[in-house]
Order: structure tokens, then sequence, then C-alpha cells
């Protein structure tokens, strides 16, 4: 079994202390996402556990706890997002140059093979334009030359949720965003300029869960869920299944997330996994690391203890 923690929230910068407590316990509880009074115990158990992918955007909190990790036997590895947009578009994450030190730590820590840079979501307006995106990639391509091997790129998705604070940014904070046939047409030119920089810093670049396929421009789609970067890192060999829960484009491998939506205060604008900023500070706020379950009432522990790991209904 492949955890993600996750795609949900930002475990890694947030909630470490309560992730840390589980693998200690051996499970957790996870809360369906469409039907939060379907819950699930997972495993975490180094036997169970086949690799853990962590996904985040200040991954210092957890690292820490990685020699712990380590000594258990956890195969893990980081998808580490780095942009360097306004601070309102991501208002609630340290700063470029925190971030940049704290990516060659963690790949000085765990090797640059297991620390892969996210570029994503590309956003295209007046006030983050194509040549910002040149400008910004060149640099932290760069700055990271020698500690990733590779970085995922992915164009923003105009989901309502995201749209609705996308929409009011351009009315409160002077942004235009581009969008449809203009923003594709502006996308695959900065692709081009993206695949040669990251060529030049010796970074092997992917698109992640993109319809358009920009293999000519030297960008293959990928998978941040990989099992061949597995198989590279550990000489692991799992069978790929593509996780039918994710988007038809997306290519990763089935796997497992204990995040809980709405529960990330960075506060991103552009965020699919955030519907209001408000619900996740609270929820952060009435979040308990030593609870089984991230966020929420775990509800009868007797009647949790003695079941299998599949689906069990719980109040939430």
């Amino acid at each position: 079994m492949i955890i993600s923690a996750s795609r949900r929230t930002d475990i890694p910068a947030l909630y470490s202390k309560w992730f840390v407590n589980r693998i200690r316990a051996g499970w957790c509880l996870v809360p369906n996402p469409m039907n939060a009074n379907q819950v699930s115990r997972v495993s975490l158990r180094p036997e169970d556990v086949d690799v853990i992918v962590f996904w985040s955007k200040n991954p210092a909190p957890l690292m820490p706890y990685l020699e712990e990790l380590d000594e258990k036997g956890f195969r893990y590895y980081f998808q580490f997002t780095v942009n360097n947009y306004p601070r309102t578009l991501e208002p609630n994450i340290p700063s470029l140059d925190k971030r940049l030190s704290t990516f060659r730590e963690l790949s000085h820590q765990v090797t640059p093979l297991r620390v892969i840079w996210r570029y994503d979501p590309i956003i295209i307006s007046n006030l983050t334009a194509v040549e910002s995106h040149i400008e910004n990639f060149s640099r932290i391509s760069g700055e990271l030359k020698g500690v990733t091997r590779r970085v995922m790129v992915s164009i923003v998705d105009f989901y309502k949720k995201t749209d609705k604070r996308l929409l009011q940014l351009e009315k409160e904070e002077g942004f235009s965003f581009i969008r449809g046939e203009k923003l594709l047409k502006e996308v695959t030119c900065l692709m081009k300029e993206l695949s040669i920089i990251a060529s030049k810093n010796e970074i092997e670049i992917f698109t992640c869960a993109e319809d358009t396929d920009y293999s000519q421009l030297g960008i293959t789609p990928g998978r941040c869920i990989d099992t061949e970067l597995m198989l590279k890192c550990w000489s692991l060999r799992l069978k790929y299944k593509k996780d039918p829960s994710q988007r038809p484009v997306c290519l990763c491998t089935t796997s497992k997330d204990i995040g809980i939506n709405n529960t990330c205060k960075h506060a991103c604008a552009y965020c699919y996994a955030t519907t209001s900023s408000i619900t996740a500070e609270r929820r952060f706020t009435e979040h308990n690391s030593d609870s089984p379950i991230l966020w929420g009432n775990p509800g009868k522990l007797q009647e949790i203890k003695h079941s299998d790991y599949g689906q069990i209904d719980l109040p939430l």
C-alpha cells in the first residue's frame, strides 16, 4: 500500500505531530471525502506501507522526525511545491529564500532523487505573466541544480471553488487571469522555455495531469505517485495500476490518501482542496494531534480497535 500524505492538506507543514503520533500508533482513521460518515481504518505499520509520498509547501516541521521514519524502516519521498507567487496568491507560506533553504537541507538529508520539485499550478495573468514565470523558474532551477532530479509542472484548473476566489482577486487586487484558448497558447510558449531551462540545470521536467501533450517540447507526461521512481530509489518493484479515484489524465498509481479537505490554512487562492479558508482555520484550531483522525470526532474507539482496515460507519 502506498500512503499519500496528502493531496488534501499539507500534513508535513501543519500536522507533522499528528502524523508521527499515528506512525507510532500504527494506524489512523480517514473519512471518505464524499461521505464523512464512512471512515477507513488505515494501517501505518512499516510492514503494510510500501512507500509514503509527502506533498508540501513547507516540509520543515516534519524534518526532525525523518530519522525516526528511517529507523522504523519506512520508504518515502517528497513532492515539494516551490513557486514565487505574490502574497495575494500564496499568503501563508514561508519566503522563497526560506523554502529554498529547506529544500537544500531536505535534499541533503534524503538525497536529491527523493525530493521532487513542483512548479505548479502555472497561473498566467497580468501580474504573473509568461516573462515572470521564465524569470522565476530560471532562478529556482539554478538554486535547485544538483539538489533535485525532476520537476513537475501543471496549469491551473479553474474549478468552481477556485474560480470564485480568483474572480474575487480580479475585483479586489487588480488581477486579470488568462483563460481558455489564449491561456493554452501562452502556456505552449512558456513550456518550451521551461524545458530548456530545466535541461540546462540537469533537471528532468514532466507535466502533471495535463490534457495537452508537450512531449515534442521535451516535457513528457509524468506520475507524481510513481512506481518507476520507487524502483529507482529502492529497487522496489510494485505493479502499476492507474488510480481510478483521480482524474482521467492523472497517471499516478493507486494510493491511500490520509488527509482531509478544508484543513489547510495556507489559504492559497488557487487551492482545489479548500472551499473556505475560515473553515480550514477553524478545523486547524480544533485539531487534536493525539486523535486517530486528523480532524473530527473519532467516536467510539472500542468499536474501531477490533475492526478491519476496511470501511466502517462512524459519526463525525
